[in-house]
């Protein structure tokens, strides 16, 4: 079984087995037909929500195993539909959960941890425009790695000027 964007490259007879496309596509959520980065970074979100799993050894962890999945998924998805297909969102789910972590899980500092990703994850400052150039998944990772930690930067700072915004 093909999906559509199967179809729409022929020329390619190398098929992406299902775990790799689950996995690199955010379980699917890369189809969205509108924003799929924010909704991967939605799906980053629903993890950290997870009782137990935003506190900080089991979110480390999961960044760490994610990046390495994520950068394997995201070559072989890349070898199939060309460089950095927007189907591909596991950088986004790997990069929000940069954003969260060491953060206190209230839902004003998810939602800002969410905005700042998304804004450094599309803006791409240096060095993360430079890091979206390596090859084999590596590219696809790397940058939002960057925008994970900028905007987990940006929001620790927030919290500092503003204490009263953790709740």
């Amino acid at each position: 079984m093909t999906d559509t964007l199967d179809q729409q490259n022929p020329n390619k007879n190398n098929s992406i087995p299902f775990l790799t496309k689950f996995i690199a596509t955010g379980f699917y959520s890369g189809y969205s037909p509108v924003a799929p980065g924010t909704a991967g970074s939605v799906v980053g979100i629903l993890f950290f929500l997870i009782p137990g799993f935003g506190t900080p050894i089991p979110l480390a962890t999961a960044v760490i195993i994610g990046f390495f999945i994520g950068t394997y998924t995201s070559n072989r998805m890349e070898k199939r539909f060309g460089e950095d297909p927007s189907i591909v969102v596991i950088d986004e789910i790997v990069g929000m959960w940069i954003s969260l972590l060491f953060l206190p899980n209230n839902l004003f500092v998810i939602f800002t941890a969410f905005i700042l990703f998304r804004i450094f994850d599309i803006v791409k400052p240096q060095p993360a425009r430079y890091m979206e150039k390596f090859p084999h998944g590596w590219g696809i990772m790397l940058d939002d790695v960057v925008a994970g930690i900028y905007a987990n930067a940006a929001t620790q700072i927030l919290i500092l000027i503003i204490p009263n915004i953790t709740g």
